[in-house]
């Protein structure tokens, strides 16, 4: 039986999810979508999802009061993520778990809840991510590495093997952490940047190498 699933945000990056969705659906079907959830959409990004012939149903008040479904959010940033999973999961909504039939994890990699793995993505093995942690197009993961909930790792960013990345946390677009590193809590690698050192929490680093 399908499920039904709605996508929390109708920006660029929520109808790339949208496109994980079909992609899941075209390999097995899966899910019933039922639109996006967005409290403020743009009138062109209304547009642009009317042109995939889907629909904005209303704000997270409205989703409140509609029957729960599994829900996916499709929001670059950590916090509102996590803000938006706390009060749908709150309410009984079901976070989803999408990975693009085009990505590749290895054995033994343990995806939380909310957890959206895009297309062209290498996961190797031995990885945990926690809630709702976004791993980009064509970014790579290597072996034992930990990503704290709502963590964000933009395309073509590259992890070494035994890195951790902290809650909230962003890795850059083009962004390379070397091996055995921890990214604090609530801290931004720079696109581009190359981290050859730890970085804290709430810190923001970038450059070559990073600082």
């Amino acid at each position: 039986m399908m499920q039904r699933l709605y996508i929390v945000g109708c920006g660029g990056f929520g109808r790339e999810v949208h496109d994980i969705v079909n992609a899941e659906n075209e390999v097995s079907p899966t899910w019933e979508f039922a639109g996006y959830i967005d409290d403020t959409p743009s009138e062109e990004n209304l547009r642009l999802v009317s042109r995939r012939g889907a629909q904005v149903v209303g704000g997270i008040a409205h989703a409140l009061e509609l029957q729960p479904a599994h829900f996916v959010i499709g929001i670059g940033t950590g916090r509102i993520r996590e803000s938006v999973a706390t009060r749908l999961e709150a309410a009984g909504w079901m976070s989803a778990v999408l990975v693009h039939p085009a990505a590749s994890l290895g054995a033994d990699v343990e995806l939380g809840p909310g957890s959206v793995i895009c297309a062209g993505a290498r996961l190797t093995t031995n990885i945990t991510l926690g809630h709702h942690v976004h791993i980009n197009i064509n970014s790579t993961v290597g072996h034992d590495s930990t990503f704290d909930s709502y963590a964000t790792v933009n395309p073509l960013a590259a992890i070494s093997g035994g890195v951790s990345v902290g809650e909230r946390s962003m890795v850059g677009t083009h962004a390379a952490i070397l091996q055995n590193l921890n990214v604090g809590v609530d801290s931004i690698v720079g696109a581009g940047s190359l981290v050859t050192k730890s970085v804290p929490d709430n810190t923001v680093v970038k450059g070559v190498p990073a600082r």
